[in-house]
């Protein structure tokens, strides 16, 4: 047992939730440890040197779209930190194997006016929501919950309950502006024609308007080092190193939160969680996994469409049928023969990626739960057919199968990235259905990763919520003992 002193609260696991958290408990005056099972924080937050030395890679997050439209980090004064955001004037290039290409601009207008005949569809889509973008983006990020401004909450919501596919049929002539709608909702890693699918197309689209989809400077870890410094600043204590198999494994401490997901949870003996919840918790669903790799380059990537070379990150789809078809096969446990590919290029825009003259590229593709495949040679392939000559300025490669992203980083089990599946029932009933999703049955006892509202993403807004419900829950206490 962690003879450590006395806290108020301990958080386990370093990731983005498990740091807002324990920011959050400190700042309302919790004396509070941050327990990490391995020697580095930042769980999906880490940097390395993972092909060559002087070539830093993100070895998870890369591109970090709600970072910037996080309530919780919009608190913290990030860039005394020294978290510095480039925003990519293009945060999304679409190309075709014709060396033609779709994008989304910063600039909602310039996005419409390329897209043709749909510009005029493209912009119903989004105008409306543009001017009121923070607000409705928090009540979306929100747990469940009344909307601060319904009319426009409930706007968004008839478009956003449709399928991907049904909105995209619906609103759009062209197939190539239909796979540009297609390729923003599969990083859901949902079938297109799955009710709800639409909101995730919607809400990256917005916030590649908006907020944009920015990366960090030096690496995403820069994020995590900001992160740890402004909980220390706030009196909190990070021990590194402490695994936590059982209750016995704790600091005394009248509270627990842990940033894992509900399988670890159910994994550590002795904390008293109630067999009724321990049932409804088992029930909770992980969704497909990723194989990821990033590239060592002696220079950038050869697109034949050269707006590619402007964009933070490329989507390599093609068309919306084989988008789809992609997402349908990793869904029913069948690797595609044509993967979608979600590759970003960071060095283009940070020079500190690489030394000087090279670069670095970073992808994933969706493949099924568990997987242990090695289908490098099925992503090298696809980026050779947009980017003729890609395999010649390889100098090294890393990869990761789903396998190894969860030996990695126990929270991505079996590769799933999101923290379980994201389909519309598991969106708003995640990790069980309940009022206060943070809270499990022991009192004391609550969880608060990306398996919690409002879900994946780099927000930490799982771990900012938990605090919140918890502080709102000892008021209530205290004030109903008083």
């Amino acid at each position: 047992m962690i003879s450590t002193g006395h806290y108020d609260t301990v958080v386990v696991g370093a990731g983005p939730n498990g740091l807002a958290a324990a920011i959050s408990l400190a700042g309302r005056g919790h004396v509070v440890a941050l327990l990490e099972a391995s020697d580095r924080i930042g769980g999906g937050l880490r940097s390395e040197a993972l092909t060559l030395p002087g070539f830093i890679h993100d070895v998870c997050a890369a591109v970090v779209p709600l970072s910037l439209a996080s309530p919780f980090f919009r608190e913290l004064d990030l860039p005394r930190y020294g978290v510095e955001w480039i925003q990519p004037e293009i945060p999304l290039a679409h190309p075709f194997e014709d060396g033609s290409a779709l994008f989304l601009h910063r600039s909602l207008q310039i996005t419409a006016d390329a897209l043709g005949s749909d510009g005029r569809a493209y912009l119903r889509l989004f105008e409306p929501f543009m001017k009121r973008a923070p607000d409705l983006l928090t009540d979306i990020l929100h747990p469940l919950s009344f909307p601060s401004n319904p009319w426009l909450a409930g706007r968004f919501g008839l478009r956003a309950i449709h399928s991907l596919k049904g909105l995209a049929d619906n609103k759009f002539q062209s197939d190539r502006t239909r796979a540009l709608l297609a390729g923003l909702a599969a990083h859901a890693m949902i079938p297109l024609d799955k009710t709800g699918t639409a909101a995730f197309g919607l809400v990256l689209g917005l916030l590649a308007h908006t907020t944009g989809w920015p990366i960090i400077r030096s690496g995403s870890q820069k994020l995590a080092i900001a992160l740890a410094d402004c909980l220390r600043d706030r009196g909190g204590e990070i021990l590194l190193n402490r695994r936590v198999d059982s209750a016995e494994d704790l600091p005394k401490a009248r509270s627990y939160v842990f940033n894992i997901t509900p399988r670890q949870l159910l994994g550590i003996s002795g904390l008293g969680l109630s067999e009724g919840y321990r049932l409804r918790l088992s029930r909770f669903r992980y969704g497909p996994g990723i194989y990821k790799m990033d590239w060592a380059l002696r220079s950038p990537i050869p697109w034949k469409a050269q707006i590619c070379r402007k964009a933070g990150v490329v989507h390599l789809g093609g068309s919306f049928e084989e988008i789809a078809s992609s997402l349908t096969n990793v869904s029913a446990g069948i690797m595609p023969q044509s993967p979608f590919i979600i590759l970003a290029q960071p060095s283009l825009f940070d020079a500190s990626r690489a030394p000087a003259g090279f670069h670095t590229a970073w992808a994933y593709c969706h493949v099924p739960h568990g997987s242990d495949a090695d289908v490098s040679a099925r992503i090298e392939e696809k980026i050779e057919r947009y980017a003729p000559g890609f395999q010649d300025v390889i100098l090294a490669r890393h990869t990761f199968s789903a396998v190894e992203m969860e030996r990695h980083n126990a929270n991505y089990v079996g590769g799933d990235i999101s923290g379980g599946i994201s389909d519309l029932g598991q969106l708003l009933t995640r990790p069980i259905a309940s009022f206060n999703p943070y809270r499990t049955s022991k009192k004391n006892v609550y969880l608060c990763s990306a398996s919690t509202p409002p879900g994946g993403g780099i927000h930490g807004l799982c771990g900012y919520f938990a605090a919140k419900r918890m502080e709102a829950r000892g008021s209530r206490e205290s004030k109903s003992q008083s």
